[in-house]
């Protein structure tokens, strides 16, 4: 049986390693070890952060739909409540964005209830 010497592959993980790590700082970009655990720790962050993304934005589609509503004499939890009870489904980035982008529209929905 022949020798199988895996030299490619080897420097094919490193090199995907290290472009991975492009644009980290000193040895973190070019030095094995340290790329490695910095690409790891990379990659954990970015997976909580694109959760985290989603979290804020609903927080922040919150906060858009309370704006639009104090000034019809609403609070956002008296506004969602009276959604529920007419059954209108409605997420909240559609309303948020009608009350920002389409506040005439908003209105006639505040106004239906």
């Amino acid at each position: 049986m022949s020798r199988v010497k895996r030299g490619t592959t080897h420097v094919k993980k490193r090199r995907k390693l290290l472009k991975q790590a492009k644009g980290f700082k000193s040895g973190r970009k070019n030095k094995i070890k340290l790329a490695t655990t910095a690409v790891t720790k990379a990659g954990a962050n970015a997976y909580r952060g694109r959760k985290e993304k989603k979290r804020t934005a609903r927080s922040l589609w919150n906060v858009k739909i309370n704006a639009g509503v104090r000034p019809h004499g609403l609070s956002y939890s008296a506004f969602i409540h009276q959604l529920n009870e007419k059954d209108i489904q409605l997420n909240r980035k559609v309303l948020s964005e009608l009350a920002e982008k389409h506040p005439e529209v908003f209105e006639k929905l505040v106004k239906s209830l």
